[in-house]
């Protein structure tokens, strides 16, 4: 792996602030919660390390500003996977930056968030905490649903007017 650059550490700092921000503050515990967006962005952009990265650190940042519970490491695995899936993804279907297609960044986020945020962490909050599986693993496809598709159309316009404004390069 290449290092990355100033301009990609910035931008994945800014990411990671979003991250705390959308999954701290500017949410609606068990309703609405967009915090894994900066993830998935960052990971789709920038790859899978860089998502993982993203996800990892603000998990644990989110939690040291505003703990809601013990910490899980658990928790931290799902939120790198959040980057880190989509990114690999990204990389396996040749995705190039500047001409992404709209169903690559859909699969990619949907195998992404069905692994995470409906299988994974509905299972860990039934073998950490008790909760029934099939009833988390419900309310978190319910939120899939609405989330995937709004990911997906943010970083396909995000992605384009970025590339335009050459904040992103395009690949060679």
């Amino acid at each position: 792996m290449k290092k990355p650059s100033p301009k990609i550490i910035t931008i994945s700092g800014f990411l990671i602030a979003l991250n705390v921000i959308l999954s701290r503050f500017i949410t609606i515990p068990g309703i609405i919660n967009f915090g894994g967006f900066p993830i998935i962005f960052a990971g789709i952009v920038f790859g899978p390390t860089v998502g993982g990265v993203v996800g990892a650190l603000g998990d644990v940042v989110s939690f040291l500003m505003r703990p809601t519970g013990p910490f899980m490491p658990h928790f931290v695995l799902t939120s790198a996977l959040t980057g880190i899936i989509p990114g690999i993804l990204m990389k396996l279907l040749n995705a190039e930056t500047d001409k992404i297609p709209f169903w690559k960044i859909f699969l990619s986020i949907l195998i992404g968030q069905v692994t995470t945020s409906v299988l994974m962490v509905p299972y860990f909050r039934n073998i950490l905490f008790g909760h029934p599986l099939i009833v988390t693993m419900t309310k978190a496809a319910t939120k899939q649903a609405i989330n995937i598709p709004f990911y997906s159309i943010l970083i396909k316009g995000l992605v384009e007017s970025l590339v335009k404004a050459k904040v992103i390069e395009k690949e060679s």
